[in-house]
């Protein structure tokens, strides 16, 4: 099974939650929620199930909950699967 660690950068408060593209590795990502008590890092991980069409527990935090800059690990999934439906 694959294991792809996605990295991503997190505007919080934004006005909807989008994808807003890829800088080389990076993802970009904009989420409504403030961060605070872990509200965003939630989103997040809600958002980017959700936006690849799998099941939460797929996606787990692996590092940067305090931070803009946060590596997800995405099971079951390589990255050229990743960036095909995160355009």
């Amino acid at each position: 099974m694959h294991e792809t660690l996605l990295k991503l950068h997190v505007t919080p408060r934004g006005s909807k939650n989008e994808v807003t593209g890829w800088r080389e590795d990076v993802l970009c990502v904009k989420i409504t929620a403030p961060p605070v008590e872990g509200a965003a890092n939630a989103a997040i991980v809600k958002f980017i199930a959700d936006a690849l069409g799998i099941r939460k527990s797929q996606v787990d935090m692996v590092s940067g909950e305090k931070s803009r800059e946060k590596t997800l690990r995405i099971s079951g999934m390589t990255i050229e699967d990743i960036r095909l439906r995160l355009h």
